[in-house]
């Protein structure tokens, strides 16, 4: 029980300090926040069952997750770009749905843009500040992610005929998807259940194709926001897809209940979506 209520404070806390977060982002934004106030499924995680196969190396100043194809495709060889959550991508759930884009053919690649702080280690701790918290890691991953990158293209090699990139971002980090969804770098992007600080700008500044999963019941990303990205999307004459999900509250790709037979249709439709897009766009 005192686990809980420790849980249920930590929640009202960082609904009540995000919502400030959201209004301090809008003010020095000339672009506004898609924004909606966090709820109680931001926090909520049910561990998965299963063993991770990945490794961690160091690579572009960061550590970073790595699960290697689990089997061979034909033409150009596949590199997925993993950018997690605020659990980070050693978390075991991230981790597996990493495996899982591996078993599709994929070199998977999750950057530690959180460099070791996760969002889990604050969860008891009653003093913790949210708002400083979440704009410094928001400035610190993009700062990082480009080094990261050239890293990455460097070892890897470049997006373009032997290798097609593309990028996937969950929560926290759907923002830095379409930051790099707004270069040459990769062929493809996806996100599901955006954070607040995904901005009107980056849809419009967008490059390559747009894969959406929304859960149904999201209070982050609410429905007046989601309808705002697909009036921008329409606006730009975007290339696009937007999937929403009965059933399912944020949070569900990386940290739903699989033993809920919704859900998990939920996550591994999403998953073979994102893959699927990555192979439309690669043609």
């Amino acid at each position: 029980m005192l686990k809980l209520n420790v849980v249920n404070t930590t929640i009202l806390l960082v609904s009540s300090l995000f919502l400030r977060c959201v209004e301090i982002a809008n003010a020095s934004s000339s672009s506004p926040v898609l924004a909606g106030p966090p709820d109680k499924y931001c926090l909520k995680t049910v561990r998965r069952d299963g063993t991770p196969t990945g490794e961690v190396i160091f690579i572009g100043g960061m550590n970073t997750y790595v699960s290697s194809p689990h089997k061979h495709t034909k033409g150009a060889k596949k590199i997925l770009l993993f950018f997690s959550d605020v659990y980070g991508p050693f978390d075991p759930n991230a981790k597996l749905v990493q495996d899982q884009y591996a078993e599709n053919g994929f070199t998977v690649l999750g950057p530690d843009y959180f460099f070791g702080d996760y969002i889990s280690l604050h969860m008891n701790d009653t003093n913790f500040q949210a708002v400083p918290w979440i704009q410094n890691k928001t400035v610190i991953a993009r700062e990082a992610i480009p080094e990261w990158l050239g890293a990455v293209k460097q070892k890897y090699g470049p997006n373009g005929q032997e290798y097609k990139y593309t990028v996937v971002g969950y929560c926290f980090g759907a923002p830095n998807a379409l930051d790099v969804a707004a270069t040459d770098d990769v062929v493809a992007v996806s996100f599901a259940h955006p954070s607040s600080f995904v901005t009107e700008a980056q849809f419009r500044n967008l490059k390559q194709p747009l894969l959406i999963a929304l859960a149904e019941n999201d209070t982050v990303f609410p429905k007046k926001a989601s309808r705002r990205t697909e009036d921008i999307l329409v606006e730009e004459h975007a290339n696009y897809h937007i999937q929403t999900f009965s059933g399912t509250t944020h949070g569900f790709v990386t940290r739903g209940d699989r033993n809920n037979a919704t859900i998990r249709w939920s996550q591994d439709t999403a998953v073979q979506s994102v893959v699927d897009w990555a192979d439309r766009s690669s043609d």
